[in-house]
């Protein structure tokens, strides 16, 4: 398991805005809570504090803090998105899906936060240093199946493009579907061949504007 937050941070998670993720604490509290990855310094004037998506989740009581930065993560209690390539994927069903409904809802807020004009229909800074999990958050949140428990199946992917994920789905329809997920959440996608196989995938990118 992984070390809950302390009694005062805890208090500074609990009391803050319920809409927005606005957080108020001493600064020693906040930068407790930044060096978890449970909130981030807003870059703007006057540098608020908010709820990252996994701050979220442990006001929520959904998920446990995670350990600060440089510690080992621990194998559950911290949701990740599942990409395809889990040895040990955690099991579906209503409590995972809201889980999953709990981190998209906190993405598309911290998008609201963090992009300059406010918008959530594009990705956020977070997205673009954390390409595979961000992908894949977007597509088991819009209800696709990611592989590792059965025969098929999406597979997310890092790439050696910079800002570049690769999507894999052995069945045409399910990968057209894919990219229409994505496209709707911000990236911009194109469909390729592996050059030896004649495979199609996908390659998206958080788009800019």
């Amino acid at each position: 398991m992984t070390r809950p937050p302390t009694a005062a941070q805890q208090r500074v998670i609990d009391t803050a805005d319920p809409v927005t993720g606005r957080l108020k604490g001493t600064p020693a509290q906040l930068a407790a809570l930044v060096a978890r990855g449970l909130a981030f310094r807003h870059p703007r004037p006057p540098h608020d504090h908010f709820l990252t998506p996994e701050g979220h989740r442990v006001r929520q009581g959904i998920t446990q803090a995670p350990e600060p930065s440089g510690a080992a993560p621990s194998p559950s209690g911290v949701f990740a998105a599942r990409t395809g390539d889990e040895p040990d994927p955690p099991p579906s069903g209503p409590a995972r899906r809201r889980e999953v409904h709990s981190a998209w809802q906190g993405l598309v807020e911290l998008r609201r936060m963090t992009n300059a004009d406010g918008s959530v229909d594009r990705p956020c800074g977070w997205e673009r240093t954390h390409l595979v999990q961000a992908a894949a958050l977007a597509l088991e949140a819009a209800g696709h199946r990611p592989a590792g428990q059965e025969d098929g199946g999406y597979r997310v992917r890092d790439t050696p493009q910079p800002e570049a994920v690769a999507v894999h789905e052995p069945d045409p329809g399910a990968l057209r579907a894919c990219a229409a997920t994505l496209a709707g959440a911000g990236w911009q996608v194109s469909e390729h061949r592996e050059p030896r196989t004649g495979t199609r995938y996908l390659l998206a990118s958080p788009r800019r504007a």
